[in-house]
């Protein structure tokens, strides 16, 4: 293919520019040919439009000012591809590695099984290896198994248990409607919809998508499902309409910020019904079943629509200003997306199809209950209508490797979560923290305090928000009201904050491996913002939300 190389020895206004190869192209963009957001922030506050090559060659004024210009056409001369390195990354597989064996040869504590401490430091040295990343998240997890089933840890169908668990599948099965959600152009249609309506500001149109999806929450139970299947499809069509597309170094024009604004909120409208998360009502069972209240729909909503509200216009501003898009303002937008919507005329054969399946899956969601269909059993219908019309082939699911690798470390990471409760590990450490707190004499409110961190933070080790709350749920709040806190708001509180944890991690709860995978924020970034609005959350919940439980009388 015939390429054309420019090389420069001096700025160009931008950036400089040196040896770069740019392919030519048969036709524009078959997705969107200009970026809607054509304005982009800079320092300077100037705005830059996209660059071309025809005024970088043909303009003689550049080349005039400019001490060296040459152009060379190569018509099959390809350009000179350095080989993407083989194997793992050396140092960050040491220390994965270094962290298991450290913690492998720790004296085992009192009340701990060996099985258990070992998992604990398999499972510690996976995370590790899922953070530095020597290898893709998938090998890391499989590593990890691997390294359980040799030294006799788990067994390989214990190991392998979690391939069987339908939240992972459920993930998975949200990138192949993503794909067809995209190929058929329906996404495009519903994203220039959002555009005309909300897009003349990034903040907007992350705004419209946050409360959006919190008014399907209470009817949608699944966290999972509503981000897979309804979220993930609209907003990935969105940032590429706007120019913002994973892995060419466009993410943080729009993408970065939106991906991690509607996942931090998603575990926001999580807390804030009892049937917008799977395991909200587990919480309110154990609560009956240890203080003897029960906690109902709207005792519930009415507790957490406060705070809630508060923490979904707050947390979306904070990242705006310590994540921002580079792209904030484009007035033209709306109009612009208009001319799209009637350049792309009527919906075809292959929009309606995934039109009625979508509408046929959520209905299933939301009225699944009654019917005796789960959230994955109505996804797997709607892939197989898909799959049958010929909508979505299995080849292209076989093509999405982000979803196969996403099944593979969330699921590994359930597993051994799983196991490291069921061999007595969190048990230990629930009693542990119950006889250290207890024996401190402080205050019920600095008691509850510490007893909220320690259930908080104690997430990272779970890779499933209904693990963490059957293992620990009980034990805390059984000491939390020993210890002189009112029964009902402390079982309310544990409750909103089951949901709130899963922010702090890309495991954490359903939502997060669908929007992490789709590729536009880094993980340490993932992490280390995951991290600050955890400390914003808590602090919204327990300072807003605590003034607005005393005025209904909680406490």
């Amino acid at each position: 293919m015939a390429s054309i190389a420019v090389t420069s020895s001096c700025s160009l206004g931008f950036s400089r520019i040196k040896s770069r190869a740019f392919p030519s192209r048969s036709g524009p963009n078959p997705v969107f040919p200009h970026p809607i957001f054509s304005k982009s922030i800079s320092n300077n506050s100037s705005s830059i439009k996209p660059l071309s090559l025809t005024p970088i060659i043909s303009n003689k004024r550049i080349q005039k000012n400019h001490r060296k210009l040459t152009v060379k056409a190569a018509a099959s001369t390809p350009a000179v591809v350095t080989p993407p390195s083989q194997g793992a990354a050396l140092k960050p597989l040491m220390a994965s590695i270094a962290t298991g064996v450290i913690i492998w040869f720790v004296p085992v504590p009192s009340g701990v099984s060996r099985n258990a401490w070992q998992l604990l430091s398999i499972f510690l040295a996976t995370i590790v290896g899922i953070i530095t990343q020597p290898l893709p998240l998938g090998a890391v997890a499989l590593l990890g198994l691997g390294a359980s089933v040799l030294t006799k840890t788990l067994t390989f169908s214990a190991a392998f248990s979690a391939f069987g668990d339908p939240i992972p599948w459920l993930i998975a099965l949200a990138f192949f409607f993503a794909r067809g959600f995209i190929k058929t152009g329906l996404g495009n249609r519903i994203a220039y919809q959002f555009v005309s309506l909300f897009g003349s500001s990034s903040l907007g149109l992350g705004y419209s998508l946050v409360f959006s999806e919190a008014l399907l929450a209470p009817a949608i139970p699944s966290v999972s499902a509503r981000a897979g299947g309804i979220f993930l499809p609209l907003v990935k069509s969105l940032c590429v309409a706007c120019g913002s597309n994973a892995g060419d170094g466009t993410e943080n024009k729009l993408g970065s910020w939106l991906m991690l604004t509607c996942f931090q909120t998603s575990v926001i409208s999580s807390s804030m019904f009892l049937t917008a998360m799977a395991a909200n009502p587990l919480s309110a069972n154990l609560a009956f079943n240890t203080i003897k209240q029960q906690i109902g729909w709207t005792d519930w909503a009415k507790a957490a629509i406060v705070p809630g509200l508060v923490s979904l216009l707050v947390v979306p501003l904070i990242l705006y200003v310590i994540y921002p898009p580079t792209v904030k303002t484009s007035p033209d937008a709306p109009k612009l997306a208009k001319e799209k919507l009637e350049k792309m005329g009527p919906m075809s054969k292959n929009e309606i199809i995934m039109a009625g399946t979508l509408l046929l899956t959520v209905g299933l969601w939301i009225f699944g209950g009654m019917l005796n269909v789960d959230a994955v059993t109505a996804a797997i219908l709607g892939l197989s209508v898909l799959l049958v019309t010929g909508v979505v082939t299995w080849k292209e699911c076989l093509a999405e490797s982000v979803a196969w690798d996403t099944l593979t470390w969330f699921a590994a990471l359930i597993a051994m979560a799983g196991y490291l409760n069921k061999y007595g590990l969190i048990s230990w450490f629930s009693e542990t923290v119950v006889k250290v707190v207890g024996g401190l004499g402080l205050s019920w409110q600095l008691s509850f305090g510490i007893l909220v961190l320690l259930y908080f933070y104690s997430h990272y080790f779970f890779a499933s928000g209904a693990a963490h709350i059957g293992a620990m749920f009980t034990a805390f709040l059984s000491v939390a009201s020993a210890l002189g806190t009112p029964p009902y708001l402390g079982a309310l509180v544990l409750a909103f904050l089951s949901n709130l944890m899963g922010g702090i991690t890309h495991y954490g709860i359903g939502s997060a491996p669908v929007f992490y995978g789709a590729g536009y924020v880094p993980l340490a970034k993932w992490w280390g913002y995951g991290f600050l609005i955890s400390v914003v959350n808590i602090i919204i919940w327990l300072g807003v939300g605590g003034i607005w439980w005393k005025a209904i009388g909680l406490w």
